[in-house]
């Protein structure tokens, strides 16, 4: 994958479709100015790059001097931004409101106080029926700025209802800050921590969120209160590996966007969001007819308008739809299967590479990693793990630590015993110094050092030992991480059994649903 460019402008050009590319060019056209042909060069010189380079281009357009692209380059920035901006975008409610907010203070600079007010009180009841807090609040001080310097007579009682409006709009203000600010926070955390990896890393975390979580009465709540609210609970439950309490919150989350389906439209990014913690949560409690049912929905939503009205939307919609459907076949037992998906992600990441955080990319490399491991493919798997290894990027140090875990076992299979000795000390070190080390990864350790003295006649009795001594720890919640990570009871069957992993995992999941299917006759 390319590096990413840091070049903002470059960015920018590149983030553009055709639609928008033609619809610049149509608005350069109205000026035509020399300066304006010299912005116009620039932005087919960084359209027709693949990488910034700023030295080739000033060699091939050699009428922009390096004085001059500096501020070029800014003139550029802006009027891509005023192209796009004049485009419209009617499914934004923050640009709607931006407009309209715009129109009232050209009538209220004109000294048309009254129509000024009439338009403020249209975008005041856009805002509520949207949950807009901000603009609610943004359009009240405008309301009351004009009632403090100009006598309107617009309305009987005004400054008592605009302080009572205020008093309310800031009272749901309060309380939404102080809950996005918690999930955000917590999101930070399992963002650079993983799960939490030890009796201190669960107290740190209960600890903080029972200090930072507001008293509130969910009765009184609006949508985003409560959105950011369930939010809150999901990252909680999620880092203490509390799987059903994550699993309620993520399903209030979605249940609140079907409650009031507008939103889907409104916050398309937090409904993706939402749809895949839910996925997750049916996964990671390996509940295959609701995650079934969740995934069929979330396709159907990927078909919609509001999956599709701008790049983010779907970009986010095609990141989260492929990591469900990767893990439908880490479900399924069909990792051969699931390999089909690989060149359209590869493809798709190459697409979005600007935009892509990297913490998606890492994601998705580990579970291509896994796809290939669980197919029997080790020497693929360490490609793709490696990705993750060699990249310095400080994210995820339990993705990290798994993946050079899978990448120590992938080496193992393939019998690179050379190279076996010193990984298990570098991985060992490396997940020691990150905190990562439970009592699974210490009895995974303890058997890779052993094995190199064992006979082969001794291999299988000692893989059921270790097996048996590690199905002990499925059940406890600080272990759990070590199972969602890495299947290490699945590897240790197939060893035992000669199979390739997909084949016990799929024996596995047959013998869930006839045993389900027989309860249920």
């Amino acid at each position: 994958m390319p590096n990413r460019s840091t070049d903002e402008l470059f960015q920018l050009v590149k983030s553009l479709d055709k639609g928008e590319k033609r619809l610049f060019k149509l608005y350069m056209k109205r000026g035509s100015g020399n300066d304006d042909l010299k912005v116009i060069r620039l932005f087919d010189a960084l359209d027709k790059m693949s990488e910034y380079n700023e030295e080739a281009l000033l060699k091939k357009n050699k009428s922009i001097s390096k004085q001059q692209l500096s501020n070029i380059k800014a003139s550029l920035y802006k009027q891509v931004l005023a192209a796009l901006r004049h485009s419209g975008d009617d499914d934004n409610i923050d640009m709607q409101l931006n407009e309209q907010m715009g129109y009232a203070r050209i009538l209220y600079n004109k000294g048309l106080y009254l129509q000024a007010l009439k338009v403020l009180d249209k975008i005041k009841q856009t805002a509520k029926a949207n949950y807009q807090l901000t603009f609610q609040m943004q359009v009240l001080f405008f309301e009351k700025k004009i009632e403090a310097l100009h006598i309107t007579r617009s309305m009987e009682n005004r400054a008592e209802r605009l302080s009572h409006e205020v008093e309310e709009v800031n009272t749901h203000l309060s309380l939404l800050s102080k809950l996005s600010n918690l999930s955000l926070q917590l999101y930070s955390w399992y963002i650079k921590m993983g799960h939490a990896r030890d009796e201190k890393d669960v107290l740190a975390v209960k600890m903080f969120f029972e200090v930072n979580l507001p008293a509130y009465n969910i009765h009184e709540m609006q949508f985003y209160e409560k959105m950011y609210l369930y939010q809150s609970y999901c990252w909680y439950g999620f880092i203490l590996q509390d799987l059903l309490m994550y699993y309620r919150y993520t399903q209030k989350w979605v249940d609140l966007f079907e409650q009031e389906p507008f939103m889907k439209k409104v916050e398309a990014g937090q409904y993706i969001k939402a749809m895949h913690n839910v996925l997750s949560a049916h996964f990671d409690l390996n509940n295959y007819e609701k995650f079934e049912e969740a995934l069929q929905q979330f396709e159907r939503f990927a078909c919609s308008h509001s999956a599709n009205m701008n790049p983010n939307a779907r970009i986010q919609t095609f990141v989260y739809l492929h990591i469900a459907k990767i893990n439908k076949h880490f479900l399924e037992g069909t990792f051969t299967k699931g390999l089909e998906l690989v060149p359209v992600i590869e493809a798709k990441l190459q697409e979005y590479h600007l935009q892509l955080d990297r913490h998606r990319v890492l994601v998705f490399y580990y579970k291509i990693a896994c796809l290939y491991f669980g197919s029997g493919d080790n020497e693929k798997a360490i490609d793709y793990l490696n990705k993750i290894i060699n990249w310095k990027v400080d994210l995820r140090t339990d993705l990290q630590c798994y993946a050079r875990l899978l990448h120590l076992i992938a080496h193992y299979e393939l019998g690179n015993y050379q190279l076996l000795e010193y990984l298990i000390k570098s991985v060992y070190r490396f997940m020691a110094k990150m905190k990562n080390l439970s009592v699974v990864e210490e009895e995974i350790f303890k058997f890779l050092r052993k094995s190199f003295s064992l006979s082969r006649s001794k291999m299988i009795p000692a893989f059921n030992t270790l097996k048996e001594k590690l199905q002990r720890y499925e059940g406890s919640a600080l272990e759990s991480r070590s199972f969602m990570y890495l299947d290490v009871i699945a590897w240790l069957e197939c060893k035992i059994k000669h199979v390739p992993v997909q084949d016990v995992r799929r024996s596995r999941f047959l013998a869930g649903r006839k045993t389900k299917m027989h309860t249920e006759n």
